[in-house]
């Protein structure tokens, strides 16, 4: 797999990740985040560590416990940031959370200079893009921010730069699907710590039904046991900051289901015109750092080739 490939792998996670919109809608409000979270998580483990079980145990055993650690460390990472976001959201609309979310773009680059890592050119025109894109679709949303709010999503977005960096690091050094099977256990465990706290009735506060069920299910499935590990995979060959550029394209995919999905399914969301100006920014931002740019050196060794 080259670059490319694994660039539109991640447009592939990201899409599947934009769906979530469509079903948590069928879950009710009054159900704990972290109870979806655990159960999903807990679902997409016991399904990659049952399918995949001799793959997990050589990975066991060429890595030690390296893998265990440092999983453990993406699951806290994970549950972190997650708190800090849906804590911040609570100042917020979800369209607006959702865009100043993504401003883990604008934090990726001085997160990677903070780890002694190089940023390309071509990285700080995608995130300036990017970002204003962000700014455009706020729109007059922006002066109304509640500076706590604004301050828990920022403290969200550094932790996630940081998974994101971490977890681009490992996945180049570990086998995809243990490191996605053990990052679901970790992610499991905090969430269902964090989940017990909050509400010790744990699954006898949640309203049981086949819609639930299967929603918990699909979503272990499609959005963490698939995904997931296909983006791991991806990043194999990708870079922190293009895994994090291309992550913004989630927006722009729930705006268009917003539109073209039944609302049977989702409430429909007709976007403004600062809204479509901000994805084609956040479009833009995403093909700029995907595209290879080859300077005449470039051309010169293709030429000779």
């Amino acid at each position: 797999m080259n670059r490319l490939q694994a660039n539109i792998c991640l447009i592939c996670v990201t899409l599947c990740w934009s769906t979530e919109v469509v079903i948590f809608a069928c879950i009710p409000n009054n159900v704990l985040p972290f109870a979806t979270t655990f159960i999903c998580n807990a679902i997409a483990s016991v399904v990659l560590l049952a399918c995949f079980f001799k793959r997990i145990k050589n990975e066991i055993t060429k890595s030690g416990k390296k893998i265990i650690l440092r999983c453990m460390l993406l699951g806290a990472l994970n549950c972190g940031y997650n708190v800090l976001y849906l804590y911040g959201l609570n100042f917020f609309d979800v369209s607006t959370g959702a865009f100043t979310f993504s401003m883990t773009v604008v934090v990726l680059p001085v997160v990677l200079i903070t780890l002694r890592k190089s940023v390309n050119p071509k990285t700080w025109v995608s995130v300036v893009l990017v970002l204003a894109g962000i700014s455009c679709a706020l729109g007059g949303s922006i002066k109304s921010i509640h500076p706590v709010g604004l301050l828990l999503m920022f403290l969200g977005c550094i932790v996630r730069a940081v998974f994101i960096v971490k977890l681009n690091d490992f996945a180049k050094e570990h086998d995809s699907i243990p490191l996605s099977a053990f990052v679901s256990v970790f992610v499991a465990v905090f969430s269902f710590i964090i989940w017990f706290v909050l509400q010790p009735e744990t699954f006898s506060a949640i309203p049981w039904s086949r819609t639930i069920v299967a929603s918990l299910f699909i979503h272990a499935y499609f959005i963490i046991a698939f995904a997931q590990t296909l983006n791991i995979f991806a990043q194999k060959r990708a870079t922190a900051a293009e895994a994090t550029i291309i992550y913004t394209l989630e927006i722009v995919f729930s705006l268009v289901w917003g539109v073209v999905l039944p609302e049977t399914l989702i409430d429909r969301a007709i976007p403004t015109p600062f809204q479509i100006a901000g994805a084609v920014l956040i479009v833009l931002g995403s093909i700029i750092e995907i595209v290879e740019f080859k300077g005449k050196r470039g051309i010169k060794n293709a030429e000779k080739s």
